[in-house]
């Protein structure tokens, strides 16, 4: 049985915490608490986003699309070169860490590793 890399719950001291989703849980306590506050030195909301090539995003930029995005429930897809107006970044699921509204589609969520700042 390999050690749990986590950190102890911060309530209890439990050390049988585990990750769902953005968050830790304690089981023996019921404790939830962010995954960010279990690393000592960083402060909550200093999250850095990057797009494909390296470039820091921020809330408000406008970034095209690198590669074809295909699209559930929809014939076509996104084309490379698609310019995205005014995103937002979240805490997404599954590393879809951009909040965009794409014309034609809709609203979505994006992978910063599939845009590029303009």
């Amino acid at each position: 049985m390999t050690e749990n890399p986590l950190p102890p719950c911060p309530e209890c001291a439990g050390a049988y915490a585990y990750e769902m989703g953005a968050l830790l849980v304690c089981p023996e306590c019921g404790h939830e608490w962010p995954l960010a506050s279990g690393e000592p030195g960083e402060a909550p909301g200093e999250r850095v986003i990057k797009d494909a090539v390296g470039n820091v995003l921020a809330d408000g930029d406008t970034v095209t699309v690198v590669k074809g995005l295909k699209v559930k429930g929809s014939p076509t897809g996104i084309k490379a070169g698609t310019k995205v107006r005014n995103i937002r970044l979240v805490e997404g699921v599954d590393g879809h860490d951009i909040d965009c509204r794409i014309e034609g589609f809709g609203s979505m969520q994006l992978k910063s590793s599939v845009v590029r700042k303009v």
